[in-house]
């Protein structure tokens, strides 16, 4: 499969899964990004336009106190992180936004991370 087939198809299911999942003031939506490297989670109120909270493995804080920025462990780091970020903003529950990848892996990690965290979706 070549290159550009397959970030169509990751396009693609972005899309559909966008047109779903909407975040409001009651319950954000926590948007996860995942790259080779790195991986980035965003809390954000799409009715105001607003990231609420935000955290990644390019946080000066993890960058410091992880061996590889692109592991599980790395994605259960920014997973907690988040959920302090979240709880300092006074959200509890989200809807979650897996950017049209798998529910496996490294989303995963960071998912269940922030549940232990304290947020709820």
């Amino acid at each position: 499969m070549k290159t550009t087939e397959t970030k169509e198809k990751l396009q693609r299911r972005q899309r559909r899964v966008r047109q779903r999942i909407f975040g409001t003031t009651a319950r954000p939506r926590l948007n996860v990004y995942r790259s080779k490297g790195h991986i980035y989670a965003q809390i954000i109120d799409d009715t105001k336009g607003h990231t609420l909270a935000a955290a990644s493995t390019l946080d000066a804080a993890l960058r410091k106190a992880l061996k590889s920025t692109s592991t599980i462990e790395a994605a259960k780091a920014v997973g907690k992180l988040l959920a302090d970020r979240a709880k300092t903003v006074k959200v509890a529950t989200v809807v979650f936004d897996r950017g049209g990848r798998l529910y496996h892996g490294r989303i995963k990690a960071l998912a269940d991370a922030s549940r232990e965290g304290g947020l709820q979706f």
